[in-house]
């Protein structure tokens, strides 16, 4: 119970001191709550593992009257994820966020802003209730917006407007499905929404928030905010903006979807997700190979990779809830997601370190800086491996979780476009890879310190590892899953 509500109440509290200290002592309290909240995400997920799910009755009150807060192990596996990488862009931040280094608006800020973003993350992940859902992406997608402009550049302010264009749109479609949910049931508790008896405007109500939804996680064809925003932001900020954001609108899908109204999934709906989930895959990767600015091809690589994830939807929900191969889809799609989130704030935060020895991230002004920087091209390479989905990444045991369900179910056209996605990953990441590794490296700036570059390497190589040892996380995601994700490969 007490890192339930760690999780929720530190990072406010560090927000408030970040903004009510002076700077220093305002930054201190900022790394503090950093570190606290990290340990209180890995009480969390041992308490889970080995205690089972806590349930917590905000002010002990009981639904429908109340909200619950309830961590299983989808929850806690997007907590801990979450956690590593915040604590990996504060480190990075202490130094691309010092009143010296990025002017004072900047420096001030950074903090409160991350901490919010945090803090609403920790809230979708935990909620069951719909309306509750609704504020932590409202929060989310305030804080987020505030660190694409950041810096007060026109690109990035156009940027972050176009995103807050986006994020309104997909919140009104998402409240119209919350309001037309509790005119039905009078409740917006997910596990009483289960159990209810199914009315008319279930299916327009799940429409619109899956509409809404799908905006915020930026799936064709509502991506088009998303590389602007995320190539604009400062490093640190653009590693929580790739690896984590998209995160959190689908594990309210994921929730709508599996445990909240999974009688209303049709299959000609799920097919329909998965198409645009393919659209996505082809778009980002023709994108990522088109540009010539390391962040864009990064940020293009993430709608390519946000594809990925909806592919779940045919292979686990409706008819394929009930058949042996719709656990595998189901923890696939999860293990991409927290390999996708590890592995694209690690390229982010080293490009941000490419970026203040060279000074710009054009492909043609960062050759032969592996040769300068190995630690940090080490952990780009380890990251393009989990993204493109080799051995023996989470990228590839998420990969092959999902293909193998795709192949057992007959439904072999998504294995294709797993397959394919990877070839096309391969193809836009060898560009920049060919770039570093090449010979002649350039005079620039002097390069950051190594405990400076083990951070990016620290993420990448968790990227690695949760393909390595990933017994302890399929387990753990098999605690409090959806009945459609129970039968297992």
């Amino acid at each position: 119970m007490s890192a339930l509500v760690t999780l929720l109440v530190l990072p406010l509290a560090g927000a408030i001191a970040a903004i009510a200290l002076p700077s220093p002592v305002g930054r201190t309290a900022a790394l503090a709550a950093i570190a606290a909240t990290t340990g209180a995400a890995i009480v969390l997920m041992a308490t889970v593992a080995f205690q089972g799910m806590p349930r917590l009755e905000m002010g002990g009150w009981t639904p429908p009257l109340g909200i619950v807060l309830v961590a299983d192990g989808l929850s806690v596996a997007l907590i801990v994820m979450t956690a590593l990488v915040m604590a990996s862009a504060g480190l990075a931040a202490r130094h691309a966020f010092a009143p010296g280094t990025a002017g004072e608006r900047a420096a001030f800020g950074f903090w409160p802003l991350m901490l919010l973003l945090w803090s609403a993350l920790n809230v979708v992940f935990l909620s069951r209730d719909l309306f509750n859902l609704y504020v932590g992406i409202e929060l989310l997608s305030l804080a987020a917006i505030g660190l694409v402009a950041i810096d007060g550049k026109a690109t990035a302010l156009a940027a972050a407007m176009r995103y807050m264009i986006f994020a309104l749109a997909g919140s009104l479609l998402y409240l119209a499905g919350v309001v037309l949910i509790h005119a039905a049931h009078g409740t917006l508790d997910i596990d009483l929404i289960a159990t209810r008896t199914a009315a008319a405007p279930d299916g327009l109500a799940l429409a619109l928030m899956t509409a809404g939804l799908m905006a915020k996680t930026a799936l064709f064809p509502f991506h088009v905010w998303l590389p602007p925003a995320h190539a604009g932001a400062p490093a640190p900020a653009s590693a929580m903006l790739s690896g984590l954001v998209p995160k959190a609108s689908f594990a309210i899908l994921l929730r709508l979807w599996f445990d909240t109204m999974p009688d209303r999934a049709s299959d000609g709906a799920l097919t329909l997700i998965a198409l645009l989930g393919t659209a996505a895959v082809i778009w980002g990767s023709l994108g990522a190979l088109a540009q010539v600015r390391l962040k864009l091809i990064v940020a293009y690589s993430t709608v390519a990779q946000i594809g990925y994830l909806f592919l779940v939807f045919p292979l686990a929900g409706g008819a394929s809830a009930g058949v042996p191969w719709a656990a595998g889809a189901w923890t696939g799609a999860v293990f991409l997601a927290l390999s996708h989130g590890l592995a694209k704030a690690a390229m982010f935060l080293a490009v941000g370190h490419w970026m203040a020895v060279a000074g710009s991230d054009r492909l043609s002004d960062l050759r032969g800086l592996a040769q300068l920087m190995p630690m940090t091209a080490f952990a780009f390479a380890l990251s393009a491996v989990t993204l493109v989905g080799l051995p023996p990444s989470g990228g590839f045991t998420g990969k092959y979780l999902v293909m193998t369900a795709a192949f057992a179910s007959g439904q072999w056209a998504w294995a294709l476009v797993m397959g394919g996605g990877g070839l096309l990953a391969a193809a836009y990441l060898y560009r920049p890879m060919a770039v570093l590794f090449a010979r002649g490296a350039q005079a620039g700036a002097a390069p950051p310190s190594r405990a400076r570059q083990a951070v990016p390497l620290l993420l990448a190589s968790a990227s690695v590892a949760l393909g390595i040892a990933s017994a302890g996380p399929f387990d753990l995601l098999a605690i409090g899953r959806p009945l459609a994700a129970e039968e297992g490969l």
